[in-house]
């Protein structure tokens, strides 16, 4: 018999064969556990998930869907909110979310909301299953700069309403950070991104690929030159940040972005590519939080022993819990209460190893976690080849820079509403990463979705 109080198992690769692959970890749920997991439901009148979700999917709605076996109509019950159901069914922090206020886990384990969702995405794609498009447009010109999560949202949503949309993406292949960001093993492009992104295609959303906004053509002249009457800017936040420290210039230090960049979008991961990548030997990510995660199982994987070295304690990591239990799983080290001070660099200015010191947790800071402090004396040297930095990341200022009349504040993070996305140079609007600085794929998401509100009352009148 069935225990209602707990979730239906998820498959997984098993850690000792994923290390070395870059496979998919998550196996997801079958036909059966989905409709299994999907009756555990409460079917609650008030549904506090829906209020987890930033979305708003219709979670109750899906999940009876599912339950029923009606896998079609369940997959149109979420494509009213999401135009990313496989994304955020894999990459989402439903912990926190949809999940983190679900009534079946006061007493219980929560329903696997992110996991069904998941499976309605998969069945989706192995069926055929494309949303409805609009049955014709309404005349109006609208431009998306950057086509990852809170672009593609905004997009899709502003199709359906019948806006002529058009990306533009200054990489050469759409998705941004779905695309060069988050590892192989967590999201798979050629299937689940490619297909996402076909879907809101198949609205009639228009994507050019080698655009760079503020060089290859600037924001003024799609307005002014190019006839379209309202912008979207979700181009991200994707320049790095670094600590500052002695030996940070040194060959053999990379960024998290451009490490992932190299094995995700340059396939450097794969044997027959070329695209150059010091994979190392003796790899230190420094940094907590769910990139750092996303880079550590990536050099596993290209055959690294790998410590991550975070300043804080395991109770302040960032990263979601699974993501740092399955690195756990895989063989990776947790250097915490640690901090780095210098990169050594031998007589070549190739990385030998660093200097670190041990901390200790003092006083909450402005975050409300505990601020670390050093402990004298405790400085002590790690062996390395290489360095990866995953420290978070601002905005390009590249956009700013070029647009007359959009404010910026001190992070570089351009100034916009929250519920419309408007920012300070009318018709121009603004979400994600490029707003808020580095965050989740279902805040960009979220913010999409209020840009295309924002500029559907703009260009209506309303």
């Amino acid at each position: 018999m069935m225990d209602v109080l707990k979730k239906v198992p998820v498959r997984e690769q098993d850690p000792s064969v994923r290390a070395a692959n870059f496979d998919e970890v998550c196996l997801g749920y079958n036909k059966e556990e989905a409709m299994a997991e999907a009756s555990r439901c409460l079917k609650c009148k008030n549904a506090r998930c829906m209020g987890g979700c930033p979305v708003s999917i219709n979670i109750p709605g899906f999940i009876k869907e599912v339950e029923q076996g009606n896998f079609e109509a369940a997959a149109k019950v979420i494509a009213e909110a999401s135009a990313l159901p496989a994304v955020c069914g894999r990459v989402c922090p439903q912990e926190t979310q949809c999940e983190g206020v679900c009534v079946r886990g006061v007493k219980g384990e929560p329903i696997s909301i992110g996991k069904l969702e998941r499976f309605v995405a998969d069945w989706s794609r192995e069926n055929g299953f494309v949303p409805e498009t609009p049955e014709k447009t309404n005349g109006h010109k609208v431009a998306v700069i950057g086509s990852g999560p809170s672009g593609l949202t905004c997009a899709g949503d502003l199709a359906k309403l019948g806006y002529e949309v058009t990306i533009f993406e200054a990489l050469h292949q759409p998705g941004g950070v779905l695309s060069y960001g988050i590892p192989e093993f967590r999201l798979p492009k050629d299937t689940v991104v490619k297909t996402e992104i076909e879907n809101v295609k198949k609205l009639g959303v228009k994507i050019e690929t080698d655009v760079v906004i503020g060089k290859s053509v600037t924001i003024d002249q799609l307005m002014d030159e190019e006839g379209f009457e309202a912008v979207f800017i979700g181009s991200g936040a994707g320049l790095p940040m670094f600590m500052g420290i002695p030996g940070e210039n040194a060959n053999g230090v990379f960024s998290a972005n451009e490490y992932l960049t190299r094995s995700n979008l340059m396939k450097a991961f794969r044997d027959d590519y070329d695209t150059p990548i010091a994979a190392g030997k003796k790899v230190a990510v420094v940094g907590g939080g769910n990139v750092a995660m996303d880079a550590a199982r990536t050099a596993l994987r290209l055959g690294a022993d790998v410590r991550i070295v975070y300043r804080r304690s395991e109770a302040e990591l960032p990263a979601r819990a699974e993501e740092v239990h399955h690195a756990k799983e895989e063989g990776i080290q947790f250097e915490l209460l640690t901090n780095p001070v210098e990169i050594l660099t031998d007589e070549n200015g190739w990385v030998r190893g660093m200097r670190c010191i041990r901390m200790e947790l003092g006083e909450p800071d402005a975050s409300g976690r505990r601020r670390p402090v050093p402990i004298e004396g405790s400085e002590f040297e790690m062996e390395l080849d290489t360095v990866i930095m995953s420290l978070g990341t601002s905005p390009n200022p590249l956009i700013s820079g070029t647009t007359q009349g959009l404010e910026t504040n001190r992070r570089k993070c351009i100034v916009a509403e929250e519920s419309t996305g408007q920012t300070s140079r009318k018709g121009v609007f603004a979400g994600g990463d490029a707003v808020t600085g580095a965050a989740t794929v279902i805040l960009a998401m979220e913010a999409g979705r209020a840009g295309a509100r924002g500029i559907h009352a703009h260009l209506s009148g309303k």
